[in-house]
């Protein structure tokens, strides 16, 4: 909420999300600058049904070809929780069969199906005893920047990442330092908010297929500008090959000259100030071996961190929930977050100077 806020859009919380009503011109802009929505959808109907033929009726009696022309390529998406059906392949199909056979009966034609790219997505959500339907402003899914080249293993999401940098709380005048940068997510990120780039510049987008598009009013949102900056970034990885996937995205998102990058390993490089904000995503066990080497990499973390980052905000994003006892640092936050099923947590330490303990040093 507070992100649309900043948008000039008021908006209130919702199970899964938060909704928004206004004009085209909010639609526009949400999906434009939202950096943390996966998807911006148009609710457009919302009714009660107690089986498949319930869906047909009530989805077949909407004016589907004042939404978008019949040329439009289609697809339907169904999800549901404690719903009475016991196939959502089945009510997916009575949903598209009802979109198709509305356009037949005013049109005499039907819209073509297409899974792989389609020009409209219709999206259900089925309760216990309701049934909403909606339909997809944004087309891929938000987080799709149109930047990234490099491949690692692992990588986050582009809006989780902006999650991550907005949770930290840093500004554009501190310094940020991701010191297992990988391909380099969190400082595209960090840069393109400090400069103002509106995370979705650079694509296209499935309101654009819809009736109600008015390409005048989105090319005055497309106008828009944001706050610009200087920030001061800089990122590490002990791995060549990620620095180079790194170097490829940050010039691909057009933000490579605010970032410094550097080889070195997370324990033995220095800190590039005196104070300053370190996030980093350490690849908890996918590419860092079995949890016994993660169990004697992260005590000699948690000793690096007090002898070269004193003074700084440090936060740990991680599947690994031993990290608090393992890094022998006492969280002062803990923000639980999911990266797709994974369930995860944000830890906040903020370094004071230490020594290491006996039997966590090298």
């Amino acid at each position: 909420m507070r992100e649309l806020d900043t948008l000039k859009i008021p908006a209130t919380a919702v199970p899964g999300g938060v909704a928004f009503e206004g004009a085209w011109e909010s639609c526009y802009r949400a999906n434009l600058w939202s950096r943390l929505a996966s998807r911006i959808l148009w609710r457009v109907a919302k009714f009660d049904y107690s089986s498949e033929n319930d869906l047909y009726s009530a989805v077949r009696a909407l004016d589907w070809p004042r939404y978008f022309r019949v040329e439009r390529t289609l697809r339907v998406n169904v999800t549901a929780q404690k719903s009475p059906l016991k196939s959502l392949e089945f009510a997916t199909l009575r949903i598209k069969d009802a979109v198709c056979d509305r356009f037949r009966d005013a049109l005499g034609k039907r819209p073509s199906v297409e899974r792989a790219t389609p020009d409209v997505r219709v999206h259900a959500f089925l309760e216990s005893t309701r049934a909403t339907l909606y339909l997809d402003t944004s087309g891929e899914p938000l987080f799709k920047r149109s930047w990234r080249t490099g491949r690692t293993e692992a990588p986050l999401r582009e809006n989780l990442a902006a999650g991550i940098i907005a949770l930290t709380g840093w500004q554009p005048g501190e310094v940020l330092l991701d010191p297992m940068c990988g391909g380099a997510t969190l400082l595209a990120e960090a840069a393109a908010m400090a400069r103002g780039r509106a995370p979705g510049a650079r694509r296209s987008f499935a309101f654009e297929k819809l009736s109600a598009f008015r390409p005048g009013d989105w090319e005055q949102v497309r106008g828009e500008r944001g706050e610009e900056h200087s920030p001061r970034l800089h990122g590490s990885d002990n791995d060549a090959e990620a620095l180079k996937a790194a170097r490829r995205n940050l010039g691909e998102a057009g933000v490579e000259r605010w970032v410094k990058l550097e080889q070195a390993d997370v324990l033995e490089r220095s800190a590039p100030a005196a104070s300053g904000v370190m996030v980093m995503n350490p690849p908890y066990g996918e590419r860092m071996g079995s949890p016994e080497a993660l169990a004697q990499f992260y005590p000699r973390l948690g000793d690096a961190l007090k002898q070269r980052f004193a003074g700084w905000r440090c936060y740990i994003f991680t599947a690994d929930l031993r990290v608090p006892k393992l890094i022998r640092l006492e969280p002062s936050r803990r923000t639980p977050l999911w990266n797709g099923a994974l369930e995860c947590r944000l830890y906040e330490f903020e370094i004071v100077r230490g020594r290491p303990t006996r039997d966590s040093r090298r």
